[in-house]
């Protein structure tokens, strides 16, 4: 599609019809993403008939998530700082402007993520003692997968950040290909190597980083195909002006999952200290677990971005407004649903991935905690993300940063201490009870400022 089509199209399709299509290819990519990240934990449960060595193989790879989120993090900083502003400038027809963009947001994260790999690499030892396995064979463990899922930084963050640039330009199609190619290899790889070669943990990883490294060749191609952005050395410019922009449309990003990196280390934390690895395994199965129901929820949010930034850039505030309000409606009433179901199930849930008594015992309390305000997760979201696409840079920072850092960081400290495990299980519910109250009244000053600009306009 031709970049006068794309604009076209973004600015007069039936808002509903838009975001559906946009979207749908996003919840397929969130959706084998989610589940080909849970694949490792399934298939590292069984690395042994041991329930102790299985646990705490579960605990290191839980453990090492905080260091795939901080990757994760970096990655959708460039992603989505470089995407926003690419499509508001293509929204307003400047193609100079994005097309330096989107070479500098790729160089920056390659810059990154080289530098992360080398460096965790020299203090490894220290890295994963720091995370805090609760026995030896978890510290091993964590020491073995977080040495190979380092090298793949690199790949990790550049495909994150193709895969949002081409969301930003509309084309979800290309961005759907290059995470579903890698979640196929990770997905075949992860029975091959864990248990047909028996490399537990290890195998897990190089699962991993080959899919990563498959997504970022996919997604790279297709940056040259229907009419996308092409990367070019020539176009970098890591200037003031560009890292600026990057910082204020990626800020909420970094926020958001950096947050989720410290939120999920101290979580591992509190729950080593009271419950040991089995509590450890059972509070990384239900992150795990509740990522892959919310994953259906940003993927139809990422389908919104697009069309949130360029139709802002392109003055169009009312189609802004109508995509919100269809996003939150319809995404509330899928997460009641998910809810429902989880709370219900959720002692099979956990059994699925590991039966030890121990470890279903903390993780189905706490997959139930999180399924009550499950639903909560719709306006939550898609109010952050409507916040970061019109480049509300501040707002959506604080929005980004609640849930996992403002009211999570304070109460997984506090809770513990008054009711022991049940404190960790129950944090991230009233973590996301408190974040409604600041959320909400952020995102609704915006969209009265809109109602305010549109009838000046009239």
């Amino acid at each position: 599609m031709a970049t006068r089509d794309k604009r076209e199209y973004l600015t007069t399709t039936p808002v509903p019809k838009l975001i559906l299509s946009l979207s749908v290819p996003t919840i397929l990519s969130m959706l084998v993403t989610a589940i080909y990240n849970t694949a490792d934990t399934f298939f590292v449960s069984r690395v042994s008939t041991d329930l102790d060595i299985s646990t705490a193989a579960t605990a290191a790879v839980g453990l090492s998530f905080t260091v795939m989120a901080i990757i994760q993090a970096i990655g959708f900083f460039c992603g989505h700082g470089s995407g926003n502003y690419l499509s508001r400038m293509l929204g307003r027809g400047d193609m100079k402007e994005a097309n330096e963009m989107a070479s500098t947001g790729f160089a920056l994260a390659l810059i990154i993520g080289f530098t992360m790999a080398i460096l965790g690499n020299i203090y490894m030892p220290s890295i994963a003692a720091f995370l805090g396995p609760d026995s030896a064979q978890s510290l091993i463990y964590t020491e073995d997968y977080l040495s190979i899922i380092l090298w793949g930084a690199p790949f990790m963050m550049a495909q994150f950040v193709i895969n949002n640039q081409l969301r930003f330009q509309g084309s979800a199609i290309y961005a759907m290909i290059g995470l579903m190619s890698g979640a196929v290899i990770n997905m075949i790889l992860d029975p091959l190597l864990i248990l047909g070669f028996h490399m537990e943990v290890k195998g897990a990883a190089i699962a991993t980083v080959s899919g990563q490294i498959m997504s970022f060749i996919v997604l790279l191609a297709g940056t040259k195909h229907g009419g996308n952005i092409r990367l070019k050395p020539s176009n970098v410019k890591l200037n003031p002006h560009y890292l600026l922009e990057i910082l204020n449309g990626g800020a909420p990003s970094l926020c958001r999952q950096g947050l989720a990196a410290v939120s999920t280390f101290l979580l591992n934390k509190q729950a080593g200290s009271f419950g040991g690895d089995a509590a450890i395994a059972g509070m990384s199965i239900t992150t795990r677990v509740i990522m892959m129901m919310a994953s259906a929820l940003i993927g139809f949010g990422q389908g919104y971005q697009p069309v949130c930034s360029f139709n802002y850039g392109a003055g169009l505030k009312n189609r802004v407004k109508e995509g919100y309000w269809f996003c939150v409606k319809y995404a509330t009433v899928f997460l009641c649903i998910v809810g429902a179901i989880c709370f219900y199930f959720a002692p099979d849930v956990i059994a699925i991935f590991n039966k030890k008594p121990e470890v279903i015992a903390v993780g189905k309390v706490a997959l139930r905690w999180q399924s009550v305000t499950l639903p909560l997760s719709g306006i939550l979201v898609i109010s952050n993300m409507m916040l970061q696409s019109i480049g509300k840079g501040v707002k959506a920072s604080i929005t980004a940063s609640a849930r996992n850092g403002i009211f999570f960081i304070p109460l997984i400290f506090i809770l513990p201490q008054i009711f022991g495990v049940l404190g960790v299980e129950m944090t991230q519910a009233w973590a996301d009870i408190c974040s409604l109250m600041v959320t909400v009244p952020l995102a609704f000053s915006e969209l009265r400022q809109f109602d305010v600009e549109m009838g000046k306009e009239l």
